[in-house]
């Protein structure tokens, strides 16, 4: 019996959540800031929201870059505050006019989505392209996005791929999944199976289940790597292990139908 449900994944445009706090903090200009906002770091990984925006609000309002990113994240999340997003993209537009990549990247986020601002796809682009240029991946992953749908910038596959791959190469797993799907398609690269089927792998050792679908379909086919139906099986299955959510409903309805195909050939 051939397998019917053969198909590729595609990943949809990523509405990431915003970008962690990273609150390890370059050398401050004034020990005295620096201990305020230690101070209030200490509060908000005791979840005293309340202490850490009394000890951050001054500083921010000094200019404190930190200070400011962690305000913006506060008032995105409401903690110790109501949740705005008109100012916690306020808070974060200071900070990127200073450089910084992670407030770059979700000044990007912002825009992108209309959190806080009217939707702007040619301000996210640039955003995202500022904080990409400083290596941050989930910055280069978005733009790459952003190249392949044509949102913001002209549809351009090669530079798609060029960001997916700065991403992959930092260990993206979303990133990697992509770029095999460019190889797979032959989108702003040359078609190559054995570089589609490696790329797919690698996201699937990191649990992305769009990625463990097609690896199992090249397995099936022969596809880049030597036919054999029962990695094929193997990797539908590690497909049905993950959660049951949205994202992953596909790919967990086509590896159960070509498992089932696969069973009827006597493999398990």
């Amino acid at each position: 019996m051939t397998l019917t449900a053969t198909q590729k994944l595609f990943a949809k445009p990523l509405t990431a959540a915003l970008a962690a706090l990273l609150l390890a903090c370059a050398a401050p200009a004034w020990a005295d800031d620096h201990a305020q906002f230690q101070q209030g770091y200490t509060a908000y990984q005791a979840g005293n929201y309340a202490q850490a925006l009394r000890l951050w609000q001054p500083l921010a309002q000094k200019g404190n870059a930190e200070a400011q990113f962690a305000l913006g994240l506060m008032y995105a999340n409401g903690r110790g505050v109501a949740k705005n997003y008109q100012q916690a993209a306020a808070w974060w537009q200071k900070v990127a006019d200073q450089g910084d990549a992670e407030a770059q990247y979700n000044l990007g986020l912002m825009y992108d989505n209309g959190w806080g601002v009217a939707k702007n796809y040619r301000q996210a682009a640039a955003w995202y392209q500022k904080a990409a240029n400083q290596g941050n991946a989930d910055a280069q992953y978005n733009l790459g996005l952003m190249y392949y749908n044509g949102q913001g910038v002209a549809q351009n596959y090669r530079q798609a791929a060029a960001w997916y791959q700065k991403a992959a190469n930092q260990g993206d797993a979303a990133a990697q999944f992509n770029l095999g799907l460019m190889y797979d398609n032959g989108q702003g690269v040359a078609q190559n199976d054995q570089q589609a089927a490696a790329w797919y792998q690698k996201a699937a050792n990191q649990g992305h289940a769009k990625a463990q679908y097609n690896l199992g379909v090249m397995y099936f086919n022969g596809q880049g790597v030597a036919r054999n139906y029962r990695q094929a099986a193997a990797w539908y299955k590690k497909v049905l292990a993950q959660p049951d959510t949205p994202e992953n409903a596909e790919a967990k309805a086509l590896a159960r139908e070509n498992l089932q195909g696969l069973s009827k050939r006597g493999v398990r």
